[in-house]
């Protein structure tokens, strides 16, 4: 039985294996990327980190969100420095 290997997207760390998640860019996700697979700005994906942190971290405020997302962007591959 051959394990398949896991792919992660390089700019938020989304799995690239589930179903209606790879972008148009190799290595990246739909949420990262445009229509045309061009990896969208920083901060649009920072604002759609933040919204994703505030999903399931209840009562912080947008200036907390926003500051957890560029902390976890510094560990991904597309924006570590």
């Amino acid at each position: 039985m051959e394990m398949q290997r896991m792919e992660y997207c390089l700019s938020c760390g989304m799995p690239l294996n589930m179903p209606d998640v790879k972008g148009m860019a190799e290595g990246y996700c739909k949420h990262c990327t445009d229509e045309g697979g061009k990896l969208k700005s920083r901060e649009e994906i920072k604002a759609g980190i933040a919204q994703w942190i505030k999903s399931w971290q209840s009562g912080i405020s947008d200036e907390q969100a926003l500051d957890r997302a560029e902390h976890y962007m510094k560990a991904m591959p597309e924006w570590a420095e």
